[in-house]
């Protein structure tokens, strides 16, 4: 291949990378963390940390810190390869189901922890407002408070139902992947 296609898609492909690496940091993923994950897509290969670090220019620890990161998301999955001892990575190559990893569990892990907060405070106002001696003049504004809170109960039930839809891919019904759309439509032609 010519030198000049080469570079045009090099450049082409570093942009998408670029633009990952910097959208996941977005979501509090490391910017090179990132990289690594873009720099994996493009590889026609399963790579080791050592293939990583010197295609990144970072050390193998830190390859080694963002291929975990990766795998915990289910964005990277490590894979056998004969002939070698070396551990070999991959991009799982699905981002629809990336996306409902990454956000399903972080999505859960703050809608299940905040709602706990909030049910634990329920509870007490709740004990406070059934005392014979609560002080009249403080049980409006803690009813209000418990409304406010009931409020944030009710929106963390439909958050981890959404999630639900997610996991289930129940939300391909409402929002069709490509596709899926595309398959549909020559059904109808």
């Amino acid at each position: 291949m010519e030198p000049k296609y080469e570079e045009a898609i090099r450049k082409a492909e570093q942009r998408v990378v670029e633009a990952l690496a910097k959208n996941m940091d977005l979501y509090g993923i490391t910017t090179s963390t990132g990289f690594l994950y873009g720099t994996l897509l493009f590889q026609d290969k399963a790579m080791t940390l050592d293939e990583m670090g010197s295609a990144l220019g970072m050390s193998k620890t830190s390859m080694s810190t963002g291929v975990r990161t990766l795998m915990d998301l289910n964005m990277v999955s490590k894979i056998w390869m004969k002939g070698t001892r070396k551990d070999h990575y991959e991009v799982t190559s699905d981002w629809y189901q990336n996306f409902i990893d990454f956000f399903s569990l972080k999505w859960r892990n703050a809608a299940e922890g905040n709602a706990h907060a909030l049910k634990k405070s329920e509870n007490e106002l709740v004990a406070l407002l059934a005392k014979p001696d609560f002080p009249e003049e403080k049980r409006e504004a803690t009813e209000r408070s418990l409304t406010l809170i009931r409020n944030g109960l009710d929106y963390y039930d439909w958050l981890l139902r959404l999630i639900d839809t997610m996991e289930s891919h129940e939300i391909f019904q409402f929002v069709p992947r490509k596709e899926q759309e595309r398959d549909e439509s020559h059904r109808f032609s």
